[in-house]
């Protein structure tokens, strides 16, 4: 599968496009590319946007540490994660989710 654009939108933030890559956690993809359209009431922990999503995965090639502009699945809690900077559990400058998640894709900018 190739990578696939979405739109995530927020009556705060506008709309900005992301992008799912499909190749490097495929199974983790194709479900919430399944789940498309949603809608969702977003929480925030730190620099982080996350809700939850109606998909129930295991880890796939998961992260402790991700980038800025991340889009991840987060398992124990079922959601969908959006990383725009450090988080409680961050050490120094680093992204730390709560617990490692299955990184998709990035937010690649404004549309």
């Amino acid at each position: 599968m190739r990578p696939k654009k979405i739109a995530i939108s927020s009556d705060a933030i506008g709309t900005v496009a992301g992008l799912i890559e499909t190749e490097k956690n495929p199974n983790t993809a194709k479900a919430i590319l399944e789940l498309l359209p949603l809608e969702a009431r977003g929480m925030r922990w730190g620099d982080e946007i996350y809700f939850s999503i109606p998909v129930d995965l295991g880890e796939e090639n998961p992260q402790d540490v991700v980038k800025k502009g991340d889009i991840a699945y987060w398992p124990p809690g079922k959601a969908f994660c959006i990383f725009f900077g450090r988080t409680p559990a961050s050490i120094d400058d680093e992204i730390r989710p709560a617990s490692a998640v299955n990184v998709i894709g990035r937010v690649t900018g404004d549309t």
